[in-house]
């Protein structure tokens, strides 16, 4: 459904991106992850003809997105991080109005603009201002504006960006449905969102591609072991200081909890060191409530690859 090839773009003095070259299967939501300014952004107005490359080609459903870009536009539905929206205008009318610009037959803009409502959960705002909605119910307005012509593929930009818990969580269930009859290219800061929704992972780094697999395979690369977590009652010990002391222990973090510490864990690849810290806590005759060894995320992933110092 994508398919990009050494995919270049230069600003005065600066590379945004440089030589991506990954490709995107139909029916894959794809998850693209990166630090701020690491050229994700870039990419995704590359791919939907909002900007030129500086070299290198790109695809969307077998049409070259520069050459023949009306036709790649016809086949994908973009939603920017801020999506920009009249907000002078009620949601049907602004939709109807979308519809029309994007091609959808006449005859067939009433039907479009009300299945796209009805499965962003617009029904009960859609008579509603644009300027008066709050921040979840206008995301879902950029969503059905980005669907409204049946694309088979969506890029999605921070589509959760700026909304709470519930928001986020609806959203995603969404973006899951979608998924069902789209490709979705979707960047996201919420890691989480990626393990639970995404079927492979791309991290930008700096411009380049550090990595492209499914989470599990990137998961079953990393270095970093997975932590241990530990709350006890250490008494005046240091706890950090002590646990700091093991072998294979990397680096300990601690919080609070009323009388209890949290000590959040860094070991060394593959190395179990429970056993040790129950036989420190025997010794010291800490109390302990939890011992628990935390398995690596793909946030350890992320922060390897794109921060390799702070692992």
């Amino acid at each position: 459904m994508i398919k990009v090839e050494n995919l270049t773009k230069r600003y005065a003095g600066q590379t945004a991106i440089q030589n991506l070259n990954f490709e995107v299967g139909k029916g894959e939501i794809m998850g693209f992850l990166g630090p701020n300014g690491a050229g994700k952004s870039t990419t995704m107005r590359i791919l939907s003809s909002f900007m030129p490359p500086t070299s290198g080609r790109a695809s969307v459903a077998g049409f070259d997105i520069f050459e023949q870009s009306l036709q790649a536009r016809a086949h994908l539905g973009y939603m920017p991080e801020n999506v920009p929206l009249y907000n002078d205008m009620r949601v049907t009318e602004y939709l109807d109005y979308r519809a029309a610009l994007k091609g959808v037959p006449h005859r067939r803009i009433a039907e479009r603009v009300g299945d796209v409502k009805e499965l962003c959960g617009l029904k009960e705002v859609e008579k509603k201002i644009i300027g008066a909605l709050s921040k979840g119910y206008r995301q879902r307005v950029g969503l059905a504006d980005a669907l409204v012509h049946e694309p088979d593929l969506l890029i999605l930009d921070e589509p959760t960006s700026g909304l709470d818990p519930n928001q986020i969580r609806q959203v995603r269930d969404l973006i899951k449905n979608l998924g069902k009859q789209h490709t979705i290219l979707l960047s996201t800061h919420i890691l989480p969102e990626v393990e639970m929704t995404c079927s492979r992972v791309i991290i930008i780094n700096k411009g380049r591609i550090e990595a492209c697999d499914t989470p599990e395979n990137l998961l079953g690369r990393i270095r970093t072991a997975s932590g241990v977590i530990v709350e006890a009652k250490v008494g005046s010990d240091n706890g950090a200081e002590e646990l700091k002391k093991i072998p294979g222990v990397r680096d300990v973090t601690a919080s609070v909890e009323g009388p209890w510490e949290i000590f959040a864990v860094r070991v060394e690849a593959d190395t179990d060191v429970r056993e040790e810290i129950f036989r420190l806590a025997s010794t010291r005759r800490w109390t302990l409530r939890e011992l628990s060894q935390r398995k690596a995320t793909l946030e350890d992933v992320f922060v390897e690859i794109t921060h390799p110092d702070a692992v």
